[in-house]
């Protein structure tokens, strides 16, 4: 094997490690948010990685990959944010447990809802 199959394989597998985390997260988190930033940071993660190591073994495809992978590193974060605000105005709150809220900490209760 050539060494840059080998690390391309091994960048491969420590994205299905953040894969398979990812889905745990989703299991065990007890709120929305909470599985929401598990899920995000993750399979970010796992994407990054996965397309590294393709791109590590098929060189002639990097800079495509690389585009891709700036693309998701930059999307996914945001729209994560953005439907995890879109749940919190919509009155889904967070898990009993959640220590602090610095968004209703912002907004006041009640203030912001339709803005």
């Amino acid at each position: 094997m050539v060494v840059s199959e080998i690390i391309g394989e091994a960048l491969i597998i420590v994205g299905m490690f953040f894969y398979i985390v990812s889905g745990l997260g989703l299991i065990r988190m007890p709120d929305l948010y909470s599985r929401m930033q598990t899920a995000t940071k993750t399979t970010t993660m796992g994407t990054i990685f996965t397309f590294l190591g393709i791109g590590i073994m098929w060189p002639e495809h990097f800079l495509k990959i690389f585009i891709v992978m700036l693309f998701i590193l930059f999307t996914n974060p945001v729209a994560a944010h953005a439907l995890a605000r879109g749940a919190y105005r919509s009155g889904i709150r967070p898990w009993k447990g959640t220590v602090i809220d610095k968004y209703k900490e912002k907004l006041g209760e009640g203030v912001g809802i339709d803005d």
